[in-house]
C-alpha cells in the first residue's frame, strides 16, 4: 500500500485526486492540504485538511500529489525533496530556471519527482504523434481551449506541445499574413509555433494541432470532458515515481513513448 498526500486537495483537481487515491485498491490518502479550507475534511472520509505540508510528515506519506499554483508548488516540490517524499506534479507554470535546478536536487537521491503538463494519457499521445508529424508538414499552428476559470494562457500542454513540434522541425512556412487588423489575431508564438488559447465557460479542456502541406491537412485533437480523465495517467505516476530515479518530465517515460 502506497501512502499518498495531496497538496490542494479542496481545489477541483484536488478534491478528484483524493477521490482516484480512495478508490484505487493498492493507495491510501493519509495527508490532504489546503490552508483556504483546512479544518474541514475531504469529502466522503473523516480526513481533515491540513493548512500545511507538516501533515504528510506526521501521516508517514511517501507520495505527495500536487495540482495548485505555481508559486504554491514551487515550495511544495522544495519541502518533498528535503523531506522525502516523492512528488507528482500537474502544476504548470514553471520556468526552464526552476526545472533545472530540480533536476540537480533529485539527482541521485532517495527522492524522485514527476512533473507532466498534462496527465490524460490522450493528451500526452495526441502531443507524441505531433512530434512525429511535424517533419512531414510545412505549417502548423496550435488552439488550445479552457474553462473561464483557468488562470494562464497558453496552457502548460500547449506550450509543451509547440516546444516539441519546434524541437522536432525547424523547417516552416513564412506566414503568409502581411496586416494585423487586430493585434493578437495570429496569437502568441511559442518556439515560432503560433499558439491560440481560447477560455469558454462551460468547457473543461480540449487542444488541437493543425498540420498543412500541399494539398492535404491533419488535425489532431483531444478533448478533455471530465476532470476524471486525468486520474489514471495521476495513478499511474503515484505507482511508479518511487522506482523511476530523479525528476521525470512528461507521462512519457513511466508509458514507454518516450
Amino acid at each position: 500500500m502506497i501512502r499518498v498526500g495531496v497538496f490542494g486537495a479542496g481545489g477541483r483537481m484536488g478534491a478528484t485526486v483524493c477521490g482516484a487515491v480512495i478508490d484505487a485498491p493498492d493507495l491510501e490518502l493519509v495527508a490532504a492540504v489546503d490552508p483556504p479550507r483546512a479544518g474541514t475534511t475531504v469529502a466522503g472520509t473523516d480526513l481533515v485538511i491540513a493548512s500545511g505540508p507538516e501533515a504528510l510528515s506526521a501521516a508517514g506519506a511517501e507520495v505527495a500529489v500536487d495540482f495548485t499554483v505555481a508559486d504554491a508548488a514551487r515550495t511544495h516540490i522544495d519541502w518533498c525533496a528535503d523531506h522525502g517524499v516523492h512528488a507528482v506534479v500537474g502544476t504548470t507554470g514553471f520556468s526552464e530556471a526552476d526545472l533545472a535546478a530540480w533536476a540537480d536536487r533529485f539527482s541521485g537521491g532517495p527522492t524522485n519527482a514527476v512533473i507532466a503538463a498534462n496527465f490524460a494519457i490522450g493528451a500526452v499521445l495526441m502531443m507524441r504523434f505531433a512530434e512525429l508529424a511535424a517533419p512531414f508538414f510545412d505549417s502548423v499552428e496550435v488552439v488550445e481551449m479552457h474553462h473561464d476559470r483557468k488562470l494562464d494562457a497558453p496552457s502548460g500542454t500547449a506550450i509543451t506541445t509547440a516546444r516539441r513540434i519546434a524541437a522536432a522541425s525547424a523547417d516552416w512556412a513564412p506566414d503568409p499574413t502581411e496586416k494585423v487588423v487586430a493585434e493578437g489575431a495570429r496569437g502568441a508564438r511559442v518556439d515560432g509555433v503560433p499558439v491560440h488559447a481560447l477560455r469558454v465557460r462551460g468547457m473543461i479542456a480540449s487542444q488541437e494541432v493543425l498540420f498543412g502541406t500541399t494539398g492535404q491537412s491533419l488535425a489532431l485533437r483531444h478533448d478533455t470532458f471530465d476532470r476524471s480523465s486525468f486520474m489514471p495517467g495521476v495513478v499511474h505516476a503515484v505507482r511508479t515515481v518511487g522506482s523511476t530515479p530523479g525528476l521525470t518530465l512528461g507521462l512519457e517515460p513511466l508509458l514507454g513513448i518516450g
